[in-house]
């Protein structure tokens, strides 16, 4: 099991830090912000809330409680020594992988929390992709250092093989596993022990290291400090040209504040990750993590943004989540880049195009909130009062300063003679939605309730743009599709309490696609009469396959029409393809990696343009019909960590579900059996894998590719969906 948080830092004087959950206890920390103060936070409890005990502060809804996971990311703002820390909870389930990637979306810097036992993960591998995507700089953190099988240099070599990342020892260990008390400050070459006695981590005392007292430890430091300095000075030419010029002789003269700014740098530089280690369950080594967030991670001003020197100071923000609150309606998550925002004013979101107005602002502390009177540039709050904001959109004061925004952004880039698009500048870059793997039908305990369950689903839609909702043509059915099977037996199980309706899922279904393997050409004529109207459309097109993978089709017009379409025409055609391809003709399933080529298009005057997609569409799904097809199955990336005695009954099942095994590799005691299995094969899986290693083994996720299915395998799926076998 291991631990990958995630701190963001954005630094002024107070900080805000946010925190991910991942699979297997994976977790992410992240994002701080240092600004004014305005308020005071606490807040007091009978009892210290822990994740172990299962009632910590962020995971506040039952179904985390129930199953000892986060599911949604949730927010707490506290301080520390001067700076203000946004803590964000996240899921690291696979399958809601869109929280961690929307939190980290607007996050300044991170820090990365491992299980010292266990070092790298194969969640560990999907969230750092993710940080490295957003160019978040990093802190490493080794917790459980208290834990039996522990091991600081087996986890910091990890890091270094499996994330290619360059580590950078702060701290040591003192002692590992049930003897852990304490860590060494490389940097400033000082101990810091925990009392044994202490619960809560907050008494320990820090000790210079003396050769008298710890010769063998003051040694050990030393060598570690001088492979830090000069480790830092190969990533650094300034403090290179420092320590080459004063301290050559002495490393040991070199001052810890001249290092500490210079690891500062590297961080920035995302060159190297700083790392230290500790223990969450008794606090040990979280006062000089909070430390080291705020001296090492970047400040908002330290961030750099190119769309804000359009804005001159004017508000730009990010909205990147939204909840649904029963008293209070959405309120929407917002994080301010630049200008300030205040209660009773009126934003304009420039993804909706639509002006509207703030009510109040909240500072978050998981389901609580308190009020607030102003919000300034590198801080996170709620927002209440906006009805259309969705994830992903940006906000600004005014439709005229995102004209004016505009019009400068326009200048520079005649200036550098780029010619993007204006609007697309002006936009934050929003969230990327993947693309849902698992569907099945929901339909609600009567007709009456319908209407009901539309509202539910519209509202947990807007929350968590990863569940898509669509209405079966044929059998009227709605039909819900998800990111995996825990993602929509959280949606089903939150419709049952949080909007009182008893619904009935269907079976699960796998998201096939189709593709097809060979060139073919239709010929189509619709000739229609409506009224006093005649509609005639004749066209003739060619698909074939492409060998990129692409969900969307790949349009292209012969020589012979490209110069006599009008735009209205292309539009029409264009609509007609992809509406073909919405459903293939093996199983419904969307047409991937195809090209329709256009070589004939006969337009009857007055024919309405939906005239000519029905036409298109029409002739695409005959050429479809008639080309040689095959289904393509999603396949997953599999990780299993499973103890030796276990490994072969392990190996036989994957076998059985036709997993493709790439390799082996030894963690500690256990055995980590990494592959590929197709996702069809994989459904209940963790109960099976329970039953086998008698619970003690675990396995992680995560969708690789769509891969053909063999003839054998898509003949038995035909049979089994046309209710022949």
């Amino acid at each position: 099991m291991s631990n990958l948080r995630i701190f963001a830092v954005n630094q002024k004087k107070i900080s805000s830090l946010h925190y991910f959950n991942n699979m297997c206890s994976s977790k992410i920390r992240a994002s701080l912000k240092r600004l004014k103060l305005h308020v005071l936070l606490g807040r007091n409890y009978s009892s210290l809330p822990d994740v172990d005990d299962g009632d910590t502060v962020t995971d506040f809804m039952a179904q985390e409680r129930e199953r000892g996971i986060t599911i949604q990311s949730a927010a707490v703002t506290f301080d520390w020594k001067g700076y203000r820390i946004n803590l964000i909870d996240t899921p690291g389930h696979v399958d809601f992988t869109l929280e961690v990637e929307r939190c980290l979306r607007v996050l300044d810097g991170a820090v990365a929390v491992f299980d010292a036992s266990a070092g790298v993960e194969a969640q560990t591998l999907t969230v750092w992709r993710q940080a490295d995507k957003h160019k978040v700089p990093r802190i490493c953190f080794l917790n459980k250092m208290d834990k039996i099988g522990a091991s600081f240099n087996y986890a910091v070599e990890s890091i270094r093989e499996k994330l290619k990342a360059k580590p950078l020892l702060l701290q040591l260990p003192i002692g590992e596993g049930k003897a852990f008390k304490g860590v060494v400050d490389v940097v400033r070459t000082e101990k810091l022990l925990w009392n044994p006695n202490s619960d809560d981590g907050k008494d320990f005392e820090r000790k210079p290291l003396l050769e008298m007292s710890d010769p063998k430890l003051l040694k050990e430091t030393t060598e570690a400090r001088n492979a830090l300095i000069e480790q830092v000075a190969d990533l650094d030419d300034e403090f290179a040209d420092l320590v080459l010029g004063e301290f050559s002789e002495n490393f040991d003269l070199l001052p810890a504040e001249k290092l500490q700014t210079a690891i500062h740098r590297v961080t920035l530089a995302q060159t190297a990750v700083p790392v230290l280690c500790g223990s969450a369950l008794k606090n040990k080594g979280v006062q000089p993590l909070l430390d080291a967030i705020t001296m090492y991670l970047p400040s908002p001003e330290e961030r750099n943004y190119e769309f804000l020197q359009w804005y001159k100071g004017d508000l730009c923000a990010l909205a990147f989540k939204v909840l649904h609150d029963k008293q209070r309606g959405p309120l929407v998550f917002m994080r301010i880049y630049s200008g300030m925002l205040k209660p009773q004013t009126a934003i304009h979101n420039i993804n909706g195009n639509c002006t509207e107005r703030v009510s109040r602002l909240l500072l978050p502390f998981a389901d609580q909130h308190i009020e607030i009177p102003l919000l300034t540039a590198g801080n996170i709050a709620l927002t209440v009062g906006l009805k259309h904001t969705a994830t992903g959109d940006t906000i600004v004061s005014s439709r005229s300063s995102a004209l004016a925004a505009s019009r400068r952004a326009k200048r520079e880039g005649e200036k550098k003679q780029k010619e993007n698009n204006e609007a697309e500048r002006l936009l934050l870059a929003g969230v990327e939605i993947p693309e849902p793997v698992f569907f099945c039908t929901i339909e609600p305990p009567s007709m009456a309730k319908q209407p009901d369950l539309d509202h539910a689903l519209k509202c947990l839609q807007r929350e968590d743009p990863s569940l898509k909702v669509k209405l079966d043509p044929d059998s009227g059915q709605t039909v819900l599709c998800g990111m995996g099977e825990l993602h929509i037996e959280i949606i089903h199980d939150r419709i049952k309490r949080e909007y009182g309706l008893e619904t009935y899922l269907g079976p699960l279904q796998v998201a096939y696609r189709e593709a097809i393997l060979n060139s073919i050409r239709a010929t189509d004529t619709l000739d229609r009469t409506l009224g006093d109207k005649r509609h005639l459309v004749t066209v003739e097109l060619e698909a074939k396959p492409v060998e990129t993978s692409s969900l969307l089709p790949v349009i292209e017009y012969a020589a012979s029409v490209a110069g006599d379409l009008s735009q209205a025409s292309r539009e029409a055609f264009e609509n007609g393809v992809h509406s073909a391809c919405l459903q293939g003709p093996l199983l419904g399933s969307p047409v991937q990696d195809v090209a329709v080529t256009l070589h004939s298009l006969v337009i009857h005057p007055g024919t309405s343009t939906t005239m000519i997609s029905a036409c298109v569409s029409r002739c695409l799904q005959k050429a479809l019909k008639k080309a040689d097809k095959q289904i393509l199955e999603p396949l997953m990336n599999l990780e299993v960590t499973v103890s030796r005695e276990y490994l072969s009954p392990v190996l036989a099942d994957l076998a059985q579900r036709r997993g493709n095994i790439q390799e082996i590799q030894s963690r500690q005691d256990n055995k980590v059996v990494i592959g590929y299995v197709p996702l069809a094969e994989i459904m209940g899986y963790s109960t099976v894998l329970r039953t086998l290693t008698s619970g003690s083994a675990t396995f992680a996720l995560e969708l690789s590719n769509y891969q053909a299915m063999n003839p054998q395998d898509q003949s038995t799926l035909l049979s089994q969906r046309h209710g022949l076998s």
